[in-house]
């Protein structure tokens, strides 16, 4: 059954004005939904309530009562509620367990990500005369994941995981620059001071945060959300850090395919390079 979440996203583009202030609420907010009037939504989207049925039934839902049922279920369906690990769990039956809390993650993940963001975000890079990606502590060895696949496709990509540095850098970027913030819980004051520098220097800011708001937020011009809830079981956020990987891999991916010749030479060019350091 198609997601009711990604049906919207994907009819989006074909709604009136009106129905899009519904679209986006939803796409923020759809937790809320199930516990609001037709009225509530209606007067937070300025909007009707003919208006309200109208965009339910674009969606294949006779009214917005079964509209929030759909939702409701496919809420349930991808439960934000981490698996719960026991002391008598074998290994094995952790990694199960953790796998259905990544693909919970991804998931939710994908329901929050914006997809004009991701897109700004994968073609500001691509052009970037210089990349600097800001991460400290769990966020540190994304940071010099997202640095090495960079480099590899021949871009001028540095991570910088000391927070000195990072300020120091920050202040010597320019608009032809590219500053990436990661911070799981969007607080890490030295990834959000430097991003605002880097702002201040006119480089373009892009930050890798869980949904909701966080003082990174504000310091960065291209957000993109993550959504994973940890257990105490994963006190390193283990599953925000795979959504993470995944968007520095689809950004990635996005260049490989999106540029000339050039990148495919880099690619190779790094694989030439790296062959006397195998057996």
């Amino acid at each position: 059954m198609e997601s009711v979440i990604h049906k919207i996203r994907f009819l989006r583009s074909e709604m009136g004005p009106s129905e899009k202030r519904i679209a986006d609420y939803i796409l923020q907010s759809a937790s809320e939904i199930t516990g609001i009037s037709i009225n509530d939504l209606a007067e937070k989207c300025g909007c009707g309530n003919a208006t309200v049925v109208r965009f339910s039934r674009r969606l294949g839902f006779d009214g917005f009562q079964a509209l929030k049922i759909g939702i409701a279920t496919e809420l349930g369906s991808t439960s934000s509620i981490s698996s719960k690990i026991e002391k008598t769990d074998s290994c094995f039956e952790i990694f199960s367990k953790r796998i259905n809390d990544i693909q919970i993650a991804l998931q939710t993940t994908e329901d929050v990500l914006d997809p004009t963001a991701l897109s700004a975000a994968a073609k500001r890079i691509m052009t970037a005369e210089r990349i600097v990606i800001f991460g400290l502590g769990n966020s540190a060895a994304i940071a010099s994941d997202a640095a090495h696949k960079f480099l590899r496709l021949g871009l001028n990509a540095q991570a910088c995981c000391d927070n000195h540095l990072q300020a120091i850098i920050a202040s010597h970027l320019d608009e032809k620059a590219v500053a990436i913030g990661i911070s799981h819980s969007g607080a890490s004051s030295d990834v959000v001071e430097a991003l605002r520098i880097a702002k201040e220097r006119n480089a373009t800011t892009v930050c890798i945060t869980k949904h909701g708001d966080s003082p990174i937020i504000h310091a960065s011009d291209i957000v993109l959300f993550t959504k994973a809830e940890e257990t105490r079981h994963s006190i390193l956020a283990l599953s925000s850090r795979i959504a993470q990987l995944a968007i520095f891999d689809a950004i990635y991916t996005y260049i490989v395919v999106n540029t000339d010749k050039s990148a495919m030479q880099a690619i190779y060019n790094t694989e030439i390079a790296l062959q006397n350091k195998k057996y």
